[in-house]
């Protein structure tokens, strides 16, 4: 219920109209003359549609015309994506970019991957990352990281670990884990966080790493406990939950993300109006303080940046699912 509040109300001050009376509508000419396109590869109401609406919301507001959320949903993202790579490069489509239609997608749909996430798009900036959480039933018998990982190396795939998906960022986090700690635990893949956390809480398996939004407002309760986060930076919404960096598994990171992009070509000027925008947008005052609530941590890195991100993220993310031997159908 918690949860719901929170994205209606987020929803809310995303759907917002934006009041671009406030901001010259750039009489001069310069970009952007009309709507632009902001195309989502979410269907409405979920959180990557949500965030793509705050976005769109700033963008409206900073540059004088209206940033229009398209949701394209389908194929983890991947159809929109497509369709965002053969549209003009003039500035007026952009895209809402996330790992699942980035860095990991060539290693999930290979050869059927109708793009190339590096060479397709010219990318904006970096603008959140979403941190994920390591959460135990409370009947498993540690109560900190290092305790848990001791009690995993006397039970060699004993113990069940949920995720969102074959492929998803929870199965790659869990299994980058299985690497850095030595363990072996095994998977049971569901259609998405709600009926894996459903079995979590009922101790039909006994762990998982979910999103920070979602597994909060359950730790609070003492129906799961905590053992670190997967970013670098521990994050606002578990303040008090530490990284897994920091309890020992030492550089452990694993979190999807959300960037800005659009197709290949994008001239110069209108490369730097968005990008300096989209960093403004990481550094707002107002914008955080939302984006605390649902458990994202800002980056902000600009094109050069970004696209760096998106090759070395690729590469690691490869390295990890031939390492782990994750199939795809």
């Amino acid at each position: 219920m918690k949860k719901r509040q929170t994205l209606a109300r987020i929803l809310a001050a995303a759907l917002a109209p934006a009041n671009i009376t406030a901001v010259a509508a750039n009489p001069d000419g310069t970009y952007p003359t009309k709507s632009v396109r902001l195309i989502v590869g979410y269907p409405p109401g979920g959180a990557g549609d949500i965030f793509g609406r705050l976005v769109a919301n700033y963008l409206s507001r900073q540059l004088g015309q209206q940033f229009v959320v398209e949701n394209r949903p389908g194929a983890a993202g991947t159809i929109a994506a497509a369709q965002v790579a053969r549209m003009p490069a003039d500035g007026y489509s952009v895209y809402l970019a996330s790992a699942g239609d980035f860095t990991t997608a060539r290693s999930t749909f290979g050869a059927r991957l109708a793009y190339n996430p590096e060479q397709d798009f010219t990318h904006l900036t970096l603008l959140v990352k979403v941190p994920l959480v390591l959460v135990a039933h409370p009947s498993v018998p540690a109560a900190t990281l290092k305790e848990f990982i001791a009690y995993a190396k006397t039970m060699p795939k004993q113990l069940n670990y949920a995720s969102f998906g074959n492929g998803s960022t929870s199965h790659l986090a869990a299994e980058a884990f299985n690497i850095a700690s030595g363990i072996e635990m095994s998977h049971v893949a569901y259609k998405g966080s709600s009926p894996a956390v459903t079995d979590l809480i009922a101790g039909r398996v006994q762990v998982m790493f979910d999103t920070v939004l979602s597994a909060s407002r359950f730790t609070q309760t003492g129906q799961l406990k905590s053992y670190g986060v997967t970013t670098l930076k521990r994050v606002p919404l578990m303040s008090e939950t530490p990284t897994l960096d920091e309890s020992g598994l030492s550089g452990f990171e694993m979190a999807t993300w959300l960037g800005l992009v659009a197709p290949a070509g994008l001239p110069a000027a209108v490369t730097q109006a968005l990008a300096l925008k989209l960093v403004a947008f990481t550094k707002d005052p107002e914008v955080l303080k939302q984006l605390d609530t649902l458990g994202l941590l800002v980056d902000g890195s600009g094109p050069a940046a970004f696209s760096t991100f998106i090759r070395l993220e690729s590469a690691r993310m490869d390295k990890l699912i031939k390492g782990a031997g994750i199939q795809f159908e």
